[in-house]
């Protein structure tokens, strides 16, 4: 949610703001609908004003016998004109929120120019591509051959994009997801969380899923619930609505869930499998920062969500998106892509962290108070998937694989596996 205090003071700056990210916005309706709104306040308050004296001059009247009768109409009367203009308050502060809400977030000064994925700024890599000298099987070749991976299966329970891991392959995803969480809260210190699966509306609206989004969620309209597209949703909205002493801050929180999103789209050779699915397991990081720290927060979630590949000795690299390219709710924004060497080898997106600055926080009204007493100030709220399994699973199957047809255990997940070093069919 953006601040209409800042609107109305910079209403050209954030005009030209939200044209970076390619949205064409006239904020003269926002502008006059916040006037109409402070004059029916200011309104407001000089009746109540009235409406007290005159209260009060009743019953002095009353009391030395006198006749009150022409103010009790004129309290009466004030009564019924404050009724009609709070309810008129109530209609322009929907007015407003509506216009508010489908607003993505303005782009950080950090963030790059431009529209499309092309502008996209490359800020690393890590690793070599691995070399092989056979002929590499992609991801859904080698789930077959080692019976470990079935999306025909999960197709006739669910429908298509819902995967059925077996045998080694449920092993090595629960590994993944063990694996990330140990990691983070032994070796980075977040706390782990295990939230509902389920969000209402104004959790999703609280992290910027909805409105705007809302067609690519599931949702379950007997009980206006929505299947997680992210474990983000849920552990932002641990505290919606709340003050948090500064004491307290900063706030790490980590979690697995799975995840579910239509991804609308069409399919093909390349989204097929993981690279396209409707459900997928991730582990999610959350911060909740003051906000002169929250840059060099990111940074280091950043750090936090590229070690899970180095650990696992998988190649990749870090870009920074382009204005064009943010998720809704950033102002900056990292994408972590993993190398999948099959197929002639491409990239793959396992991870997005992003500074939302005090967006998420002003759309779910969490605010810290300073130690020294002042007026509670809006947290900065950072994010990042730390990692999804999907697309890393991929990359995992296909370095991994084995010219005799075995699949090799990554060592930093063997001891999640029993010891095992070797997946064969």
């Amino acid at each position: 949610m953006h601040d209409i205090k800042y609107i109305r003071a910079h209403a050209e700056e954030f005009e030209q703001k939200l044209k970076r990210r390619g949205e064409d916005v006239n904020v003269e309706e926002l502008i006059n609908l916040d006037t109409h709104k402070r004059e029916i306040i200011q309104n407001i308050d000089r009746m109540r004003e009235r409406r007290n004296a005159a209260s009060k001059e009743t019953g002095v009247r009353k009391k030395s016998g006198q006749n009150i009768d022409e103010l009790r109409s004129e309290v009466l009367e004030i009564g019924a004109k404050l009724k009609e203009a709070e309810s008129n308050l109530r209609e322009l502060d929907e007015r407003i929120n509506n216009w508010l809400l489908p607003l993505p977030n303005i782009p950080s000064d950090q963030t790059p120019e431009g529209l499309t994925e092309k502008d996209n700024e490359f800020i690393r890599d890590w690793g070599e591509p691995p070399e092989f000298d056979f002929e590499l099987l992609d991801h859904l070749a080698i789930g077959e051959r080692l019976d470990i991976l079935d999306f025909k299966r999960g197709s006739n329970i669910t429908g298509s994009g819902f995967p059925v891991w077996s045998g080694a392959g449920a092993g090595l995803e629960r590994a993944l997801i063990n694996f990330m969480l140990d990691l983070h809260t032994n070796e980075y210190g977040y706390r782990e969380m295990m939230t509902p699966f389920l969000a209402n509306r104004n959790s999703m609206e609280g992290t910027g899923q909805i409105p705007k989004l809302e067609y690519d969620m599931y949702r379950i309209d007997k009980d206006d619930l929505f299947l997680l597209p992210t474990s983000e949703v849920t552990l932002v909205n641990l505290h919606r609505g709340e003050i948090i002493p500064e004491t307290d801050l900063p706030i790490k929180y980590v979690a697995y869930s799975p995840c579910f999103r239509r991804e609308a789209g069409a399919y093909g050779r390349t989204t097929r499998g993981f690279l396209r699915t409707h459900q997928f397991n991730k582990v999610e990081l959350v911060r909740f920062e003051k906000p002169e720290n929250s840059y060099q927060v990111l940074d280091e979630l950043l750090g936090n969500a590229e070690e899970v590949l180095r650990k696992l000795d998988l190649h990749y690299r870090v870009v920074k998106l382009c204005a064009g390219e943010l998720p809704f709710a950033a102002a900056v924004c990292y994408d972590i892509e993993v190398w999948a060497p099959a197929d002639g080898g491409r990239w793959l997106e396992v991870s997005s962290c992003s500074n939302t600055e005090a967006f998420q926080a002003r759309r779910a009204n969490i605010r810290y108070r300073p130690v020294d007493g002042s007026k509670p100030q809006f947290v900065n709220i950072l994010n990042g998937s730390g990692l999804a399994t999907s697309r890393l699973m991929v990359a995992l199957l296909e370095t991994y694989q084995t010219q005799e047809g075995s699949l090799i255990v990554p060592p930093v997940l063997r001891s999640y596996m029993g010891g095992k070093t070797l997946v064969t069919a």
